[in-house]
């Protein structure tokens, strides 16, 4: 399934490039296939949370957020880039936990983050400073 995973979700990021639209609210529509089964599906004595107010939080302004702009990110950034940006959710994730539900992350998953981190920053730096390398000179005549 990771696999299978990593595909799609590769296919998707090329694609999304490739096209050059406006992909932005695509993920956004199809959350809401799985919010609505969910509702359907649910016990009729309904389903307790422990913190309601923070997953109503991340459901309705993170996770529409990240999906905005990792669908958006295509038409701006390469493929692989993008790719790279959803990474961040891994090292995210349980800096929310640590934040929502007071429970502190291992310093191997903090250490992790920081190497997924810098790597983002590593990169950036170098693809900014190629860029800035690339001056047109203009033909002497």
């Amino acid at each position: 399934m990771a696999v299978a995973s990593a595909l799609l979700l590769a296919c998707a990021i090329t694609v999304s490039r490739a096209s050059g639209k406006d992909m932005g609210l695509v993920p956004l529509a199809t959350a809401i296939f799985p919010c609505v089964i969910g509702y359907l599906l649910s016990p009729a004595e309904g389903i307790t949370i422990a913190e309601p107010l923070w997953i109503i939080f991340d459901g309705t302004i993170m996770i529409p957020l990240a999906f905005f702009c990792l669908a958006t990110g295509p038409r701006y950034l390469s493929a692989p880039e993008v790719g790279m940006f959803y990474l961040l959710e891994t090292i995210l994730a349980p800096i929310w936990v640590w934040i929502a539900f007071n429970e502190t992350p291992t310093m191997q998953t903090l250490l992790g983050g920081a190497v997924l981190i810098l790597a983002l920053v590593g990169h950036s730096l170098w693809q900014m400073r190629q860029r800035a390398a690339q001056v047109i000179v203009p033909p002497l005549h």
